[in-house]
């Protein structure tokens, strides 16, 4: 079922992923010189990278670092350097505004949502759909947000 054409599709700006070399040393830096708590980290093998939400206000800056020369991440970060990787766009209903988004001729990296940070719900648009940016949509876990 397609989202409510009244209604917004985005609610928040979720976070901004920035592509980071040394995870550990990102968040001492978010931390200790510009002064946000660290709220999460995980590894997240299926995304090939390990993470930590650093708060800001009702957002997090989101650090991603690569757990395999493989993965997305270091891909980035070998062919850019670190910096800002995505923006995550939160979402009611994943599905709803996938199947909008579709209708409206954008391609998604994923048929399904996958499972995101802190069991959250994920997909993308493809860059090439977004001005060249990659575009998450993130529909947090029951409870979060």
């Amino acid at each position: 079922m397609a989202h409510d054409s009244s209604a917004p599709l985005f609610t928040a700006i979720d976070h901004v992923g920035l592509a980071v070399t040394d995870l550990d040393e990102a968040i001492a830096f978010h931390r200790d010189v510009l002064g946000m708590e660290l709220a999460h980290t995980e590894e997240n093998p299926e995304q090939g990278v390990r993470e930590a939400m650093m708060v800001i206000g009702d957002s997090c800056i989101q650090l991603l670092a690569p757990l395999t020369p493989e993965s997305t991440i270091a891909t980035f970060l070998e062919k850019k350097g670190p910096g800002i990787q995505q923006v995550a766009y939160r979402v009611e209903d994943i599905e709803a505004v996938c199947a909008t988004l579709r209708e409206r001729g954008l391609r998604l990296l994923y048929e399904e949502p996958r499972r995101g940070t802190a069991n959250s719900r994920i997909n993308f648009i493809h860059p090439k759909d977004a001005g060249g940016a990659l575009v998450e949509l993130v529909q947090p876990a029951e409870g979060s947000h």
